[in-house]
């Protein structure tokens, strides 16, 4: 069938309309589409679980979870980065996938034996919060090593529509079904999801060689099965580019805004039940996530190739930058609300695809071995130095809502500048 009876039928009409994908490209999009879809129907399933038990502790206590969390990232990373030197390229990804899906088997066998529970949902939330940002690391590694630099700006707003639809999917089970089955059942769904993943991805890079017809866009790799490298290398690799530790600096930026948010909401919330919790923040996901796919699949993807990735990327921290001044002046329960919608549906829908975007420049074993580190191991360290740093303004200086919204207000505005550096910066690189 040639290329203008392909592009007559009516999907490849809708897709054009999206995201202008080509006749040749629609399978591995809409495999990719999936792929993510699924693993965020996985998160999203355990992610009302975790947060509802925040609730239960007090920020020191949270802010030591945060803190063991960032320590288990860099084990984490650690092995990873030891599995990449000894593991075909093509067996990486399913076998991490393999493996997350069998430590959720572990954690509900332990809900049916343990007796210390306290202790085993401290454990399952940190794990969680672990794995939040592992797989959805791995899976953008994956991309940025199937699609070129002008497909990654066309495609990748549409491809992370599928987490946002996995993301509306995924909390819809706990927000509906968590009173009835219980939230241990949610465990063996979200293993059985991730076990999905396994033969789809498999079949994702044998669908780059046969409708892309590339092995790799990085032309220096093209013959590398291992990626090989020492274990620390990729925190060597990081270390050593201005242009990764930018990206870096991005993502801290942003982990000051979600922390403060995130706890200011997890107190809000301390008077519910932990039934009552996971439905409200299950139901918070269904509306930022519904959002979300609108404007990835239909603006995102227009954006980056209309304005650049400079305007993409500093795009959402000025909206945030307006939201967190408004919040100064009007410290409510309802606005705290919406500058997490507006923050949450902003960085999955324009923010983190753009950012992936960053990652095709690079080499393979960047995307592979560095990324993890960024994407992880710094993520974390945020996250922990921003809920040490939160608890501090509140309960050290007794600080209110209204002036941590004003701090957040002139972080979010250092945010945006860093967004459009780091867009120059890819521009240049990809002259």
């Amino acid at each position: 069938m040639s290329d203008g009876a392909k592009e007559s039928h009516p999907i490849q009409r809708l897709l054009n309309f999206a995201s202008d994908i080509k006749p040749h490209e629609i399978r591995i999009t809409l495999a990719s589409f999936l792929l993510v879809f699924i693993l965020m129907a996985g998160y999203y399933i355990l992610r009302p679980v975790r947060d509802a038990m925040a609730s239960d502790w007090t920020d020191v206590e949270v802010s030591f979870l945060w803190t063991l969390t960032f320590f288990f990232s860099i084990i984490t990373v650690s092995l990873y980065s030891s599995l990449i030197s000894r593991v075909r390229y093509k067996q990486l990804v399913p076998y991490v996938y393999a493996f997350f899906a069998f430590s959720f088997l572990l954690f509900y066998l332990g809900t049916q034996l343990a007796t210390g529970i306290v202790l085993l949902d401290k454990s399952f939330y940190v794990w969680i919060s672990v794995f939040s940002l592992f797989h959805i690391s791995v899976f953008w590694s994956l991309m940025s090593d199937i699609f070129t630099r002008p497909q990654a700006t066309r495609l990748f707003g549409f491809i992370g529509a599928g987490a946002s639809v996995g993301a509306i999917i995924g909390p819809s089970i706990p927000a509906f079904l968590a009173t009835n089955i219980g939230t241990d059942n949610l465990l063996l769904i979200a293993s059985a999801l991730l076990i999905l993943t396994i033969p789809l991805s498999i079949w994702l890079q044998k669908l780059k060689l046969s409708d892309l017809e590339i092995d790799s866009h990085d032309s220096s790799s093209n013959d590398v099965d291992i990626i090989g490298g020492k274990l620390f290398s990729g925190i060597n690799d990081f270390l050593k580019s201005p242009y990764l530790i930018m990206i870096a600096v991005f993502i801290l930026l942003y982990t000051s805004i979600s922390s403060f948010v995130y706890f200011e909401l997890k107190n809000l919330l301390a008077d519910y039940d932990r039934e009552t919790r996971t439905q409200i923040w299950s139901s918070m996901d269904l509306v930022v996530n519904t959002l979300t796919v609108f404007v990835a699949v239909f603006a995102t993807g227009r954006m980056a190739k209309r304005f650049g990735l400079s305007f993409t990327l500093a795009s959402v921290p000025v909206l945030i930058a307006a939201g967190m001044l408004l919040l100064a002046f009007a410290p409510i329960v309802g606005v705290v609300i919406a500058v997490q919608v507006i923050r949450r549906a902003g960085n999955y829908a324009v923010t983190r695809p753009a950012r992936e975007m960053l990652f095709t420049v690079v080499s393979r074993q960047v995307r592979f071995k560095t990324k993890p580190v960024i994407d992880i191991i710094i993520y974390r360290g945020g996250d922990m130095l921003n809920a040490w740093a939160f608890t501090a303004l509140t309960q050290g200086l007794g600080l209110s809502l209204a002036a941590v919204a004003g701090v957040g207000a002139v972080i979010a505005m250092i945010w945006a500048a860093c967004g459009i550096y780091l867009g120059r910066k890819f521009k240049q690189f990809s002259a």
